[in-house]
């Protein structure tokens, strides 16, 4: 009994040993900075990929000078002239000292701004990020891409009812 408490003890210390560097998080890597001047104050925009693309998940970095400490902002993202959506400005799960947007897709092509309202110690300020370009979709088009993914699925389903067609009668009372 003690050799087998032993060797089940030993194999969930290797287990959790193992999995212990799986489970931490990649740190955000920025690869592309923009500068926001929002009243009074500088806002550094970080990007994990560049050039964007539509539909391809980036991390976003949104680093106030002085720090977010005693600070609350909203974030509005703009597509040409139609909103796509507010929120607060929230830290970035994996880079806590910022806040910031994880695995975040832009939804189309084109010209998008990202206008932030900031609120702290010195008081109120709106800044914009104009005339941020993103490229086409990388890939095959979605349609396509879906279609490409199908064929497998209907490969089983064809060869299921056909073993299901072969097995049907050979079935003896």
């Amino acid at each position: 009994m003690r050799k087998t408490l032993l060797g089940l003890l030993g194999t969930v210390a290797l287990l959790l040993g193992l999995a212990a560097p799986s489970l931490a998080f990649e740190p955000v890597n920025v690869v592309h900075t923009e500068k926001v001047q929002a009243g009074p104050y500088n806002l550094t925009v970080g990007f994990s990929t560049w050039p964007l693309k539509a539909m391809q998940s980036l991390d976003f970095t949104f680093a106030p000078e002085d720090g977010i400490a005693g600070k609350q902002g909203t974030l509005t993202m703009l597509w040409g002239a139609e909103d796509m959506g507010d929120g607060p400005l929230a830290r970035h799960p994996r880079k806590r000292e910022v806040w910031g947007l994880d695995i975040h897709a832009m939804e189309a092509p084109g010209t998008w701004t990202l206008r932030f309202d900031i609120d702290g110690a010195a008081g109120p300020g709106t800044g914009e990020l104009k005339n941020l370009q993103v490229m086409e979709q990388p890939g095959p088009p979605m349609g396509l891409s879906w279609a490409i993914s199908t064929i497998p699925l209907f490969g089983l389903i064809v060869l299921i009812v056909i073993a299901w067609r072969r097995t049907k009668g050979t079935a003896t009372p």
